[in-house]
């Protein structure tokens, strides 16, 4: 291990321990809501610097990102026992305990930085853990500031020095290290980063890859559905793993579908040569396309030589049903939507686990409906973690005032996508638990006849 990581390890663990003995709930939670607070307080900076930094998605909607996303992790935080007994059952006779996990390894991708370090700092703060950061080199800058500015928060509460750390000169062998020599690593970024993680030898809370299937149901209100699946996939250039990748329709809708996007400032494109030339753009030699991730949907076009209006924001594809190894099935981060038509709704199901079977299963399915069953019929056959219903996914699937998730940027995709959890991550993941179970008085013990019978 080199002296830089091993030393950021041994600040962490004597920082960890003075943190875990000198500080209770109510301090703790208050520094959390400071540290949240900074972030809404701060959202146009973090977004300006953001995108000037990195060159991805729209600052106006980086804006609403830091603002949003700031708000619901206070709110999914506050008033919640992370410490301490947390849970007595008087019924089974046990309580139970809550104590940090320790060190925490957090690792930041390039797409969310700011809010993914304010995300994995909180979480293991409300724990009593320590923290240290490695960032993706591309957007380095913004998370080091935004850390710089944590820790003044931290000093203000005389919080031990090195509670939270952030490698300033990061290179995968020192991420590597760093995983290996911590507690606990949350990995939220790319297929590889997840899978150094889990190979780490540690603990490791990883994402699963999205790829965000959107079935359209008959009794959908079609302008609405059509309106939010634009609004999703557009969201900060479709920058996002939970934004929606497809729109799978119903065939007599198809047309009136196509037509409200196209009324949406939607380019529809379903020429054979344009589809071509856009897929061999965004996924040269099968490969997503690095260099068009985050960038508006007339750059892209225009790379192609396809004239679009200037006012273009997305770029939908007529999908082809029949190709069933067709690049244009597996996750778009751009702002890039494919459509498909549907007979019934098993065909709908089809096409969507198709789909995520290439890539993206384990994470997140979004249905427009008002029918519970058929709702209930899809959740039940998809190979996901979350079925977001009548709602942008990218806006709501890490949590919302408007659904009941947990507030997150980690979105854990199950053994479906190689993960550990199938659920959204959160402070209860960076905690240990030890558990009293009472002995039981007079529990009438059945016999084997009585139990067996």
């Amino acid at each position: 291990m080199s002296t830089t990581i091993q030393a950021m390890v041994e600040k962490s663990k004597k920082a960890q321990k003075e943190f875990e003995n000198n500080f209770g709930q109510e301090e703790v939670d208050q520094i959390i809501k400071d540290i949240t607070k900074l972030v809404y307080d701060r959202a146009e900076e973090f977004a300006k610097m953001i995108h000037e930094e990195t060159g991805m998605g729209v600052y106006e909607d980086k804006v609403k990102k830091h603002l949003g996303k700031s708000k619901i992790m206070w709110k999914g935080l506050k008033g919640r026992k992370s410490m301490g007994i947390i849970e007595r059952d008087e019924e089974k006779g046990t309580v139970t305990f809550a104590k940090p996990v320790g060190v925490v390894a957090s690792l930041s991708p390039v797409t969310n930085p700011v809010v993914t370090a304010m995300n994995n700092i909180v979480n293991a703060i409300k724990g009593k853990n320590s923290i240290i950061v490695s960032s993706h080199p591309a957007s380095l800058n913004s998370v080091v500031y935004s850390i710089d500015l944590f820790n003044d928060i931290l000093s203000s509460y005389n919080a031990p020095e090195n509670l939270v750390q952030i490698i300033k000169e990061p290179s995968i062998e020192k991420t590597n290290e760093l995983m290996a020599a911590c507690d606990v690593v949350v990995a939220t970024g790319g297929h590889a980063m997840v899978k150094a993680a889990y190979g780490s030898g540690r603990p490791s809370y990883g994402v699963g890859q999205g790829n965000v299937q959107c079935i359209v149901d008959r009794d959908a209100d079609l302008n609405e559905a059509v309106k939010t699946i634009i609004k999703g996939r557009i969201f900060d250039n479709g920058i996002i793993c939970s934004g929606e990748q497809t729109s799978i329709l119903p065939a007599e809708m198809y047309n009136e579908a196509i037509e409200i996007f196209k009324e949406n400032d939607v380019y529809y494109v379903e020429d054979d040569e344009e589809k071509a030339k856009l897929t061999e753009l965004l996924f040269p030699e099968g490969h997503l396309n690095k260099k068009m991730v985050g960038q508006p949907a007339k750059d892209i076009a225009a790379e192609v030589g396809i004239d679009v209006p200037e006012d273009t924001v997305m770029l939908l594809i007529k999908g082809d049903k029949e190709d069933k190894e067709d690049l244009l099935r597996k996750e778009k981060i751009f702002p890039v939507n494919v459509a498909y038509s549907y007979d019934d709704l098993d065909e709908a199901i089809d096409i969507a686990q198709t789909n995520l079977a290439i890539e993206g299963i384990g994470h997140s399915v979004s249905v427009h409906s008002h029918n519970e069953e058929n709702i209930e019929k899809i959740a039940a056959a998809v190979k996901v973690s979350r079925v977001i219903v009548n709602a942008a996914c990218s806006l709501t699937v890490g949590g919302s005032f408007t659904n009941g998730l947990e507030p997150t940027t980690t979105l854990g995709c199950g053994t479906w996508g190689n993960n550990s959890i199938s659920e959204n991550f959160y402070f209860k993941h960076l905690l240990n638990t030890t558990k009293i179970a009472y002995l039981l008085e007079d529990v009438e013990v059945p016999t084997d006849e009585e139990f067996w019978a």
